[in-house]
């Protein structure tokens, strides 16, 4: 592709410096993971990274939050980073939502039937907690209460298991020891599942990632495929960035993360994506 570049320090000792490209044409769309790109979960974002994400915004790109978080866990992202338009993929790209003044607005939605995967879980691993996403009343409807901080959103404990996958669900997550160890068998029930970590798997729809979402994104705003830029740090972001025309890895991601990306930053510690904002920022 053929772009403008800026020169980059990759956040690895001895590593070789790194050009960013950055797209020829204008408006370009970035599309940014919040935990472990935007903020270290649990915490906030960093004023600098606010400032340059609006900056970013002011240069008239498009901003668009990519992540595996529900449509709740999202809203207080948005606040901090005072978006007021613009729109957000949620759920590993399940739920697209337009951001209009104050609120979330779901657009488009992408369900399953839960039923299979779940009850292949009970089986395999009894202990496992579980998890559906629930759209309508904004949270999560659980087999028991997650640990504080690993779900977004309110959580709503079933009386029986089987009010788990008694309607579809745009996501479903699975937290237990060694949970990772269940995603081959778990994919032969006709459903996307990414490990998030060695105990954390989540399942969506088949065929559905981040990238289908920010491609309905992309075409909406009518942006050239070209102008798409992606950064994140997890395995969930390597479809992003697949889709994106230059991806940008986090400093601490995995390296099978890394090996997918056309570059890689600075850690979340070193506020990584800061200088990558302040590139785009300047392309006008």
């Amino acid at each position: 592709m053929n772009a403008h570049s800026v020169t980059h320090s990759d956040a690895h000792p001895g590593a070789a410096r790194q050009a960013l490209r950055l797209p020829t044409t204008v408006p370009a769309l970035l599309a940014l993971d919040i935990d472990g790109t935007l903020l270290v979960t649990g915490q906030k974002i960093p004023a600098a990274t606010v400032r340059a994400v609006r900056a970013v915004v002011a240069a008239g790109h498009s901003v668009v939050l990519a992540t595996g978080r529900s449509l709740a866990g999202v809203r207080p992202v948005v606040r901090q980073l005072g978006l007021r338009s613009g729109a957000v993929v949620c759920s590993n790209g399940a739920v697209i939502a337009r951001i209009c003044g104050r609120r979330l607005i779901v657009e488009q939605h992408v369900t399953f039937d839960p039923k299979t995967v779940l009850l292949r879980v009970c089986g395999a691993a009894p202990d496992a907690l579980l998890a559906v996403e629930d759209l309508e009343r904004g949270g999560w409807r659980v087999s028991q209460k997650f640990p504080r901080g690993r779900l977004n959103g309110p959580q709503h404990r079933v009386r029986w298991e089987h009010d788990l996958w008694d309607r579809p669900t745009t996501r479903a997550v699975i937290h237990a020891d060694d949970a990772a160890d269940l995603t081959g068998e778990l994919s032969w029930c006709g459903v996307t599942v990414t490990a998030a970590g060695a105990d954390w798997l989540d399942v969506n729809a088949k065929n559905l990632s981040k990238a289908t979402g920010l491609e309905q994104v992309r075409l909406a705003a009518g942006i050239d495929k070209d102008a798409t830029i992606a950064v994140g740090d997890a395995a969930n972001d390597v479809p992003a960035f697949e889709w994106a025309a230059t991806a940008v890895a986090m400093g601490q991601a995995h390296d099978e993360v890394k090996a997918a990306a056309d570059m890689v930053t600075g850690t979340i510690d070193e506020h990584g994506l800061v200088s990558v904002l302040h590139a785009l920022a300047a392309l006008r």
